[in-house]
């Protein structure tokens, strides 16, 4: 009878002892590894950009100790890299708990009562009793549910820290980004106050002229329309460059008020001495840190599936208590005492279907998680190739801009010059100045973009978490 008893519970114990689940590999036919994600970016031509990987502290490429320092001071105190710190330490904390998993678990009770048999008599208050045990367990963990577990965790803890590792990246990015934005923003001020200096010395001449008998009160008030409509523009400006200093004191973790005041005179965009130092699509995939976290998904899932198939199984552990319990009046006696030892097994057989459609359910997060890695690489992908094409053609618009801005300069000095001689007529000085105010602008606008532009492909490589 015994046999018939036990040889089964010996033959699931051995199908157990084998770790449920398969062990996780890297995915091997996803977009990572195709192999037109490995190689060079196709937008990275031109000599805009190069080969080169971009290092970790990619702002230290401008070789601006101002901007170093206040992304130095973001990383440093920034309230979302604080909580996702926090979010890393939870996901360790969880870990030593499934770590724990693995030691001898304990247990101690105790407590007393007061009772009185109805009937006896006895008068109050009754018998005084307690009851003390001490209780310890030792998971065999003959099905891995623990080891899949602490796996589980484990790539949770790697996720967390990669998700931390992007807010990284994007508080940097942030914080170059701004810091471009109030140089981008005194650097358009100073090109369009020249403008506007400019019309108000054509003004200023128009007005002797007309005081000489040369000009028409007509041609001093569009002079004045000129200036009055160019200034207008100027506060724009001021509002951008304050904007920015708000926003660089909020990642800084200040309050906006207390923005850093040493950046607020800054006009000078930053510029890098080298071609843009892009990699490949391969450096980009092991560098992204969004990439890293969603394939911990699916290490993290993969071992949680796991722990699902382990309940198929019975959980087998080694359990032994230690009791005294009694009336207090009998403590201490030999009567009192009590002990258990033996292997203590459990097994959610008559729920198997529940057992299953938990398994299904993990196996469906697994794939879910691979094409979730999938779209994940895709997207870094699109986002480097957008952000280096966007660069090219800036750079072109900038540089046809900037021949714009210089013949129209030209163009702005001859009318003048003959309007002042007397052999030019001053609707056309006002259109060539008009046409210098607004290549100006546009030339300025398109270089504080290329700097704007730059921000964007160190974010999109994935730089600055290192």
């Amino acid at each position: 009878m015994r046999k018939i008893v036990f040889a089964p519970l010996l033959a699931l114990g051995l199908a157990a002892c084998a770790t449920a689940g398969a062990d996780y590999r890297p995915p091997e036919t996803s977009a990572a590894s195709a192999p037109s994600a490995q190689g060079a970016f196709h937008a990275a031509q031109g000599g805009m950009a190069s080969n080169a990987p971009p290092p970790g502290h990619w702002w230290r490429l401008y070789d601006d100790p101002t901007l170093d320092a206040l992304i130095e001071q973001a990383l440093a105190a920034n309230a979302d890299l604080r909580a996702a710190d926090a979010n890393l330490t939870r996901a360790q904390a969880v870990l030593r708990e499934a770590q724990a998993g693995r030691t001898i678990g304990t247990t101690a009770e105790g407590g007393a009562s007061l009772t009185r048999p109805s009937g006896t008599g006895e008068s109050l208050p009754g018998v005084v009793g307690y009851d003390l045990g001490l209780s310890a367990s030792y998971t065999l963990d003959l099905n891995g549910r623990v080891r899949r577990a602490i796996e589980a965790s484990g790539a949770d803890v790697e996720a967390s820290a990669a998700a931390r590792d992007y807010v990284r990246m994007s508080v940097a990015a942030a914080v170059a980004r701004a810091y471009v934005q109030v140089c981008a923003a005194n650097y358009s001020l100073r090109v369009n106050q020249r403008v506007v200096a400019l019309q108000r010395d054509t003004a200023d001449a128009t007005r002797r002229l007309f005081r000489g008998g040369r000009g028409t009160a007509f041609d001093v008030s569009r002079a004045e329309s000129a200036v009055e409509s160019s200034a207008a523009g100027l506060p724009a400006f001021d509002a951008q460059r304050q904007n920015g200093l708000y926003l660089l004191a909020t990642l800084l973790g200040r309050s906006p008020a207390d923005y850093p005041a040493e950046v607020e005179g800054c006009a000078a965009l930053p510029v890098l001495g080298q071609p843009l130092p892009a990699g490949d699509g391969a450096a980009l995939i092991r560098r992204r840190p969004d990439i890293r976290q969603a394939e911990r998904a699916i290490a993290g899932d993969t071992a949680r599936l796991g722990v699902a198939m382990a309940d198929l199984y019975p959980h087998v552990s080694i359990g032994g208590s230690l009791g005294l319990s009694g009336p207090l009046k009998d403590f201490g006696g030999g009567t009192a005492f009590g002990m258990s030892v033996g292997p203590l097994l459990s097994w959610s057989f008559p729920n198997r279907p529940v057992v299953r459609a938990r398994i299904d359910q993990a196996d469906a997060q697994v794939r879910a998680d691979l094409a979730r890695f999938d779209g994940t690489v895709l997207e870094a992908l699109r986002q480097a190739e957008t952000a280096l094409e966007t660069y090219r053609r800036d750079a072109e618009r900038a540089a046809a801009l900037d021949a714009a801005r210089d013949s129209a300069a030209v163009s702005a000095g001859q009318a003048q010059r003959l309007f002042r001689f007397g052999r030019g007529d001053f609707l056309s000085l006002l259109d060539a100045q008009r046409s210098l105010a607004s290549a100006e602008a546009a030339a300025a606008a398109a270089r504080s973009q290329l700097a704007l532009d730059q921000v964007a492909i160190f974010l999109a490589l994935g730089g600055g978490w290192e």
